[in-house]
């Protein structure tokens, strides 16, 4: 397990290339995702040359972890205090190496209400994660209730695998059967949900997905 030694007390700094870059930056938003949970997250970034990629990683950590992101742009740590309470957001990052040198830089993490993380209030969990590299993919379940959604569905998983995009896709009724044995695949009707509901809490998914006959329309459910 790599120790990431761009995490401090109160933030995260470090220099460029030896502590810091963009794949420890979509780890630390991997990290960030899967202890709180959050579902939107504010993003900045100062000036630096590399703020931008860095933002970047560090969102797609966050949207690979099943967060949405904000991104507001080149910023001051006090807009992003700002935007996390005004936009009712559920956290947010500055990406930012404040008074250090040119060839470092760090991010400023807070959580809901705009309270800053450091070392007593998650950032050490945060790094913990992030150091071991062991997260899980998010959990779908698409019920295709035996109509024509199926073979689109593999095509979109086999794309998710050849990009690595770590989604765990869990199919019922996936066949297309035009006698369909699992009932009519309308799940706008309150009597044809309970099977996507039931897989998701048996398999503790993240989202479920139900489909029509000819999927143009859907019903989600989520991890409850």
């Amino acid at each position: 397990m790599e120790k990431l030694t761009c995490f401090k007390a109160y933030d995260i700094r470090g220099k460029l290339g030896e502590e810091l870059n963009d794949d420890i930056a979509y780890r630390i938003g991997r990290a960030y995702g899967e202890y709180l949970k959050p579902k939107t997250v504010v993003l900045g970034s100062d000036v630096r040359l590399t703020s931008e990629s860095l933002k970047l990683a560090l969102a797609k950590g966050l949207q690979d972890a099943g967060a949405d992101v904000i991104d507001i742009g080149m910023t001051g740590t006090e807009e992003v205090y700002f935007a996390t309470s005004h936009l009712n957001a559920d956290g947010g990052i500055e990406v930012t190496a404040s008074h250090n040198p040119i060839n470092y830089n760090g991010m400023k993490l807070i959580r809901e209400g705009s309270r800053p993380i450091s070392g007593d209030s998650g950032l050490h969990a945060i790094q913990q994660l992030a150091e071991a590299e062991n997260f899980k993919p998010l959990k779908l379940v698409i019920n295709s209730g035996n109509g024509a959604a199926g073979h689109v569905v593999d095509a979109i998983e086999a794309q998710f695998k050849a990009r690595n995009v770590p989604v765990e896709f869990i199919k019922i009724h996936h066949q297309p059967d035009g006698h369909f044995p699992n009932g009519i695949p309308n799940p706008l009707l309150p009597e044809c949900r309970s099977d996507t509901a039931s897989a998701v809490r048996e398999y503790g998914a993240d989202i479920g997905i139900a489909f029509d006959g000819d999927f143009d329309r859907c019903f989600l459910f989520d991890e409850h």
